[in-house]
């Protein structure tokens, strides 16, 4: 057995357990798997206790790995394989891992028959979109005209371009602003909007920055910037989108355990 539900005492003293996808890398010499730092940071503030899952595990342990977790973050990184989405590589993208696409999609579609809350962030807001049938521009330079620029050299945690919300969604809400400034760090972004996603957000030149769950589904949101960055600031928007995570974490946690 991977693990075992909580007692409400324990949610309530703890937190409640946060998967958090992680990566494979090449670093000194060795193998290594991780997620940066910032993920696990953010995840502590807002009150969770995260578990890192590495894609070693692969898609046939997924489900059992998240059985341990009340809380799924889709994390950054490469590029999603466009054999996923039905299209070849085009000439400038980036490296993939379908080892680790299959293994997110595995983790993703398990969250959802759980009905477990799912963040997304970057790589994630794109990987969610594929699993239910969108599609990507696999590079955004060379195959879409771009107003804005969303891979620019600037720190992490630099403030780059616009994003506008809509008033009343779920994103707006968590964030508590309908417009505001973010980081921006990739080169792949959604194309065709999977069915079953709301886009709630978008940059100047109409690129979709944030999707929510519909009406009657269960919690989900992803943004194409990277809010775990702004961990040290504490008035930062993007606090919200971890803490309101949490925070259904719990409640769902507190549902399912022994009493």
């Amino acid at each position: 057995m991977i693990g075992a539900a909580l007692g409400r005492d324990e949610v309530a003293t703890a937190g409640p357990r946060v998967a958090v996808s992680g990566v494979l890398r090449g670093w000194e010499g060795a193998e290594r798997t991780g997620v940066n730092a910032s993920y696990v940071r953010s995840v502590l503030r807002a009150g969770g206790v995260p578990l890192i899952l590495p894609p070693l595990l692969g898609a046939t342990r997924a489900a059992a790995a998240l059985e341990a977790c009340d809380a799924l973050v889709l994390t950054g990184g490469e590029d999603v394989d466009p054999g996923l989405y039905g299209e070849g590589p085009a000439p400038l993208l980036g490296t993939v891992d379908r080892e680790r696409d299959l293994f997110e999609m595995a983790l993703f579609a398990a969250a959802q028959q759980r009905e477990i809350p799912v963040l997304g962030i970057c790589r994630g807001i794109q990987l969610i979109n594929v699993a239910l049938g969108g599609t990507l521009w696999q590079d955004l330079p060379s195959q879409r005209q771009c107003l804005v620029d969303h891979e620019p050299r600037a720190p992490r945690e630099r403030r780059t371009h616009r994003v506008d919300v809509t008033p009343g969604s779920r994103v707006a809400q968590l964030l508590g602003a309908e417009r505001l400034e973010v980081n921006s760090i990739h080169h792949q972004a959604i194309k065709d909007l999977a069915p079953g996603l709301v886009a709630s957000g978008w940059a100047e030149d109409g690129l979709v920055e944030s999707v929510e769950s519909g009406a009657g589904r269960s919690w989900l949101v992803a943004v194409q910037w990277h809010p775990e960055e702004m961990h040290a600031d504490a008035a930062a928007p993007e606090r919200g989108l971890f803490s309101s995570l949490v925070d259904a974490a719990s409640e769902r946690a507190l549902a399912h355990s022994p009493r």
